[in-house]
């Protein structure tokens, strides 16, 4: 689950991580009233979206190519750039050419920056350990710098016996050639990000940039906190914060039914039980020259009602110009698959070609019920054959 800069903000700051004073708006009235409580003389106006790139955006229908995050000096200013933002829809690298469309801004107070830098906190898999990694190249996509000069990036594996410790901080605050109080802020700074990604259950921390000031301060200019959706029965209070409004409408009716669904840009819709068989067939799909719509796994303990759902969810798209079910059944039952398959072609009033391959318990006794379904479904034999049937159905109906 994701939430907005100003929340994770808020979230961080109750853990003692040192971030600038601001308040979120959702009018252009209440914004001006945000900058008055902070004195000025200087603000930055943040359009709140779950997507990163916010300065170097633009908005769709104008043409001065200004972003989404601003520097202001007069509260006259900040509602003159709220009013910009609010209702208009912001095109950064991470949205698409669509774009989201702006609902809250954030309006925070300016700060003298002296340094940016990079810290960031997520569970490396590989030793299974949370890691802590830092660089001296903020405001950069870490993935760009891990790129180009990945000797910039400093890490941390964290001893879970342990915990994070002083000399763990003290020595990324070395390695990012802070000094003096500047290391003793970054200390205090580290060891609060810690403890809230571990209390909150974070699967990752980003803050990008983390700034130096002409003080001395260390602070999160931005922060982005990603959380662990299995644990989220844990923290009422973060799921109160989630905003569906940024999210998927067939993404949330997904989650409603316990079905793993992810949106693509492609034209065959897929649904499989299992992640590696959805891999599986998105990529053998693009391997025959289709191109899949969607991620959609029905997990093992699919019901008739839960397929009838996930027929549903994928035809939520327009693009959809076809439909592959590629079943291998264990603990899920082929049959019961093939009922929620006929029973949902026949609800949806099914307009699109549809390919199913089964294979596994009760096989040819789904087969028999898709072949006396009276249904225009395609059968397949192996996976190879189901996507070159449906990528054929396709181009054929097109």
């Amino acid at each position: 689950m994701n939430i907005h800069e100003y929340q994770a903000k808020q979230l961080l700051a109750k853990y003692g991580v040192a971030v600038p004073r601001g308040g979120v708006a959702f009018t252009v009235e209440e914004a001006a009233t945000q900058a008055q409580e902070l004195g000025g003389p200087v603000y930055v106006v943040k359009s709140q979206i779950h997507a990163g790139g916010r300065g170097a955006g633009h908005f769709k229908g104008t043409s001065d190519g200004r972003g989404g995050v601003r520097v202001v000096n007069s509260v006259e200013e900040v509602r003159e750039n709220v009013r910009e933002m609010l209702g208009h829809v912001l095109v950064t690298r991470q949205t698409g050419k669509t774009g989201k469309e702006v609902k809250r801004v954030y309006i925070e107070e300016g700060c003298e920056i002296v340094r940016e830098l990079y810290l960031g906190m997520l569970l490396d898999r590989e030793i299974s350990r949370l890691t802590m990694m830092a660089s001296t190249e903020g405001g950069m996509e870490i993935e760009e710098v891990a790129t180009k000069t990945p000797e910039k990036i400093l890490k941390v594996a964290v001893d879970p016996a342990t915990g994070m410790l002083s000399y763990h901080a003290r020595k990324l605050a070395f390695g990012l050639g802070l000094k003096n109080d500047q290391v003793k802020s970054a200390v205090k700074f580290m060891l609060a990000m810690y403890k809230a990604f571990t209390e909150l259950d974070c699967s990752i921390v980003e803050i990008n940039p983390l700034v130096v000031t002409s003080a001395g301060d260390v602070i999160a200019l931005d922060a982005k906190v990603n959380f662990d959706d299995n644990a989220l029965y844990q923290h009422p209070n973060i799921v109160e914060m989630r905003d569906e409004d940024e999210e998927d409408p067939a993404e949330l009716e997904a989650a409603k039914h316990e079905l793993n669904y992810i949106k693509l840009d492609g034209n065959i819709g897929c649904m499989v039980n299992g992640a590696g068989l959805a891999m599986a067939t998105m990529d053998i799909i693009k391997l025959r020259g289709g191109d899949p719509a969607n991620f959609l796994d029905v997990g093992g303990g699919a019901t008739k009602e839960r397929v009838t759902e996930a027929f549903k969810i994928i035809l939520l798209d327009p693009n959809v110009e076809g439909i592959l079910v590629n079943i291998f059944g264990g603990i899920m039952r082929c049959d019961v698959i093939a009922e929620g398959v006929v029973a949902a072609a026949k609800e949806v009033s099914l307009g699109v070609p549809l390919v199913v391959r089964l294979e596994g318990t009760n096989v040819e006794k789904g087969k028999k019920t898709l072949a006396e379904s009276g249904l225009a479904i395609v059968s397949a034999d192996d996976l190879g054959d189901a996507a070159e049937k449906v990528v054929k159905a396709v181009k054929e109906a097109a």
